[in-house]
Parts: C-alpha cells; structure tokens; sequence
C-alpha cells in the first residue's frame, strides 16, 4: 500500500468526493462505487471505505440509524490500514470526523436522529486544503 500513498485518485473517486463535499452523499456514493469497481488492487478498499462513510451520512440524513450505524463500523474496518494521507486524501481527518457523527448519533439514539446536526457531516479534505 505505501507504494502508490501520492499515487493519483481515479477520475470517479475525484468527482465522488467533490459530491461528497456537496452533501450529495447518495450521488458520491455512485461515483465512488465506480471507482471502486475499475481500480485494481488495495486501494479499492480505500474507495469502499470513503463511500461507505458518505452512505451513513446519507442515512443519517434520512433517518435511518441502524443503516447508519451499520455503515460507520463497515468503513472503520475498510480504512484501518491505511495511512493519516492517502492518495492526497487527509484521511486521518476524515476518520476522526467520521467518528465524532457517529459519536453524536450514539448520544442521540434511534429515537432522536432527526435532531443531529447537519454541521457535524465534515467535507473531505485533500492535501493542501486548509482544515
């Protein structure tokens, strides 16, 4: 994995996070499937793993706790073996940001969903952007 770290994203990842940055979880989601399909080797884990954080932002979003839930634990496994940067991507920050929604969505139960903070759904942040 450490061979291809600064390698480049692949075209779909790039405009899945852009729709990711959007708030446009379901359409990042679709985008990054792509990318994840196409590229060969370890880094399609990498793609699953962003994807899966924006399908629970998406199910936040919509009311769905369990799915959440479910998809915040999938994509801790998918990510856990990669470095704090990957491919440009801070993923260091973007686990950490996942971790707090999930967090609050804890805190709030299936009961009280509607009232988590919209805020709290973190863009991606690439290598250079300022945090």
């Amino acid at each position: 994995m450490e061979q291809s770290r600064y390698g480049k994203l692949h075209p779909q990842a790039g405009i899945g996070i852009e729709l990711f940055n959007k708030g446009e979880y379901f359409e990042a989601h679709e985008a990054l499937e792509l990318a994840w399909r196409e590229e060969p080797g370890p880094v399609r884990e990498f793609y699953r793993g962003i994807l899966q954080i924006g399908v629970a932002y998406h199910h936040i979003l919509n009311g769905n706790y369990r799915g959440a839930v479910k998809m915040f634990n999938r994509a801790k496994k998918w990510l856990a073996a990669y470095p704090a940067f990957y491919r440009g991507v801070n993923l260091a920050q973007l686990k950490d940001d996942a971790l707090q929604a999930e967090k609050r969505l804890i805190e709030l139960g299936m009961e009280n969903i509607h009232q988590f903070e919209r805020d709290l759904l973190k863009p991606i942040l690439l290598e250079g952007t300022p945090e």
